[in-house]
């Protein structure tokens, strides 16, 4: 659905169904946002002068007039553009977008996501650039054939993208004086066998990389994992701002990755402003036709954890510790990046990612970063097919998934003891902040408590996982819900101190968003929904607080 309030009084305006119904075979139903494009050749108060554009769920693209929430007759097919033209494959549930669209240039860039370990032929990751007035196509950039950029013709079904090229379905950003668009990229599927990938697919996988606006052309790819077994996608926004460094003001892209590493690259050239490199990486695999990569990148800015050791297993019992560290020494485990196995692999930083699609927020003035560096230790396990005997499969994205076409199916799973509490020490939630010119990080700390984790409400600070993403104003004050404790807090961002705390009413798994109301008051506004994924409070609420004399006060 899209809302349109009433930013004083909460009161809808209007309201727009897309019809996307639900779709078992989606791994998420999940819409993290609208797109805005006020079309300054448009009539003055002409409909769809200004327009929101919405990507269901169901692979379509509406262009709505901002006023009423009615389509824009003149964009695509009276208003909706259908996503899945020119694909490979289009098996229902596999290829949608949870992200919002890019704006830039006066295009609407879209990207998507394609389902995890589902098939290995599955809809191609490509990126297309379509006209914000009209919805025609004007470029499209697929990873699986980087050179081809000039648009397909939707209506030729013969003319069709590369199957299951790693995708994009993080939100994107753009740098419009310099005619970029910067990417987060994926994986291509089947993420733990790597054996299907094409040389391009390994170039621009797992990676950020920047493309032309004009054209569509890649004009740099800084890559962040080397032959992804591991679902280590660039889950984040990049963050621009320019940074006063030694050699003199310099426009940067800050970028979290789901290992803890943070990049800070120039970007014009995607080179990197603050110390990065690679290192040896755990070698060795049974699995006929896979490979390993010998050396990965890495940043020196980073909340990468420390290893796990068998004393790190933890519990809510003697006798849950105990089956933690059982399971731990069953698993292999030889550090970070440790290759997918038949026995099972523990995967640490795990694919939730230390960072996940919340990202981070940066102050342009103070040049510093908040995040919420999270850890949870994930187990990879490769099943092969002849050992498949009906089970469930392909209900989500972790468990059990089929891999369709691959001699291995893969079941992924958090590293959690028989009662459902991670295996590893806490803290698994953090707060943190780190100066951007220097790559030093200023704190962390835990954050949340296990409230609402445990049988027994005691809101105890273990610091617990999160994922959703904060705002900084410019006043140094950051909000952030995220956390499974159901708060939304304040913190002040040189200390990390807690300022303000509220109960909400669900699961707060989102952006807060600010704005002055006509009064010229600074409100600040979450949507509180809950998240299926990790078992929050479900719910269906937009709360709006107006700061008042540094404290917030809810509008009711």
């Amino acid at each position: 659905w899209a809302l349109a309030l009433d930013a004083d009084t909460g009161a809808v305006r209007w309201r727009f169904d897309p019809g996307a119904g639900m779709e078992p075979q989606r791994q998420h139903q999940s819409c993290r946002g609208l797109s805005w494009f006020a079309d300054s050749a448009a009539a003055n108060g002409g409909a769809c002068a200004t327009r929101v554009f919405l990507a269901s769920a169901d692979a379509k693209l509406h262009a709505l007039d901002a006023a009423s929430g009615r389509h824009c007759e003149d964009f695509a097919d009276r208003g909706v553009l259908d996503l899945t033209h020119n694909m490979p494959f289009k098996q229902a549930g596999y290829y949608y977008s949870t992200s919002p669209p890019l704006v830039a240039a006066g295009k609407v860039i879209v990207a998507g996501a394609v389902n995890d370990n589902y098939a290995v032929d599955s809809p191609s990751g490509v990126i297309r650039a379509y006209d914000a007035r009209s919805g025609a196509l004007l470029w499209n950039w697929d990873s699986g054939n980087p050179a081809r950029t000039a648009p397909l013709d939707p209506a030729d079904p013969t003319q069709v993208y590369t199957a299951s090229s790693p995708n994009s379905w993080a939100v994107a950003s753009a740098d419009e004086a310099l005619g970029l668009a910067y990417f987060p990229m994926g994986n291509r599927t089947p993420d733990q066998l790597g054996m299907y990938r094409s040389p391009a697919e390994e170039k621009y996988a797992s990676s950020v990389v920047a493309l032309d606006l004009a054209s569509g052309q890649a004009r740099w790819v800084h890559q962040f994992v080397h032959h992804d077994l591991w679902d280590m996608d660039t889950p984040a926004q990049p963050s621009l701002l320019d940074l006063d460094l030694a050699q003199g003001r310099t426009p940067a892209l800050v970028i979290p990755t789901k290992q803890g590493d943070v990049y800070v690259l120039d970007r014009r050239d995607g080179r990197a402003l603050l110390p990065a490199g690679e290192r040896a990486a755990p070698q060795g695999t049974e699995i006929p036709g896979q490979t390993v990569a010998a050396r990965q990148p890495y940043s020196a800015l980073s909340f990468e954890p420390p290893p796990l050791r068998e004393a790190d297993m933890w519990g809510a019992s003697l006798v849950d510790q105990m089956l933690c560290r059982i399971q731990f020494r069953r698993l292999r485990y030889e550090g970070r990046y440790t290759p997918p196995s038949l026995r099972g692999s523990l995967v640490y930083p795990g694919n939730f990612g230390t960072f996940n699609w919340g990202g981070v927020a940066v102050d342009p003035q103070r040049q510093v970063m908040f995040g919420m560096p999270t850890y949870l230790a994930f187990v990879s396990t490769l099943v092969p097919r002849t050992q498949l005997q009906g089970q469930a499969m392909n209900t989500g994205e972790h468990g059990l998934n089929e891999n369709k076409g691959a001699d291995y199916a893969v079941e992924l799973k958090p590293f959690m003891s028989p009662i459902g509490v991670p295996c590893q020490v806490p803290p698994w939630g953090t707060i943190a902040a780190a100066d951007l010119r220097t790559g030093k990080i200023a704190y962390q700390y835990r954050n949340g408590s296990i409230r609402d984790l445990s049988p027994v409400p005691v809101p105890i600070r273990l610091g617990v996982p999160g994922i959703g993403g904060p705002l900084l104003t410019a006043g140094g004050v950051v909000f952030m819900a995220a956390a499974v404790d159901d708060n939304f807090r304040a913190y002040d961002l040189a200390s990390g101190k807690v300022l303000w705390n509220v109960r909400i009413p669900a699961g707060g798994q989102a952006t807060p968003m600010t704005y002055l109301d006509s009064q010229g008051r600074q409100m600040v506004l979450l949507v509180a929904g809950g998240h299926g994924s990790i078992g929050t409070r479900p719910g269906d609420y937009v709360l709006a607080y107006r700061l008042e004399n540094g404290s917030g006060r809810r509008n009711e």
